[in-house]
């Protein structure tokens, strides 16, 4: 499966015209520890580069952007009873929501894990 991250440190994991969302490790790194996650609900109609999901942490409150416009078709309940998992497991049982997309070619814009690398190691 292609994994895709943005410059505001979400990824995206796609198979077929299914993806997987969550935030990187860097950025829950930066959060510190997270205390609350709000998801969208299935069926919410999500836009690229838009809010999507919210994240607070000791530290901040932050939003989590829509890295490809779709259909959501699944948020992680588990992240109400657990926000921790953002911390333990940010890129896997962390994830935020999955969803449909609606335009693939918006994949195109996005890094691979090399790039987003090299991004990081900039900042």
């Amino acid at each position: 499966m292609p994994l895709y991250f943005t410059k505001d440190h979400e990824w995206i994991s796609v198979e077929g015209d299914s993806a997987t969302v969550g935030i990187t490790d860097y950025a829950q790194a930066q959060l510190g520890d997270v205390v609350f996650v709000e998801v969208p609900p299935a069926g919410t109609a999500v836009d690229k580069g838009k809010e999507a999901a919210v994240v607070e942490s000791v530290k901040a409150a932050s939003d989590v952007y829509a890295p490809v416009s779709g259909t959501v078709t699944e948020g992680n309940g588990a992240l109400e009873a657990d926000p921790a998992l953002v911390n333990t497991s940010p890129e896997g049982e962390g994830w935020f929501f999955k969803l449909t997309l609606s335009d693939t070619s918006e994949l195109d814009g996005l890094m691979d894990a090399e790039g987003y690398k090299a991004f990081v190691e900039g900042l």
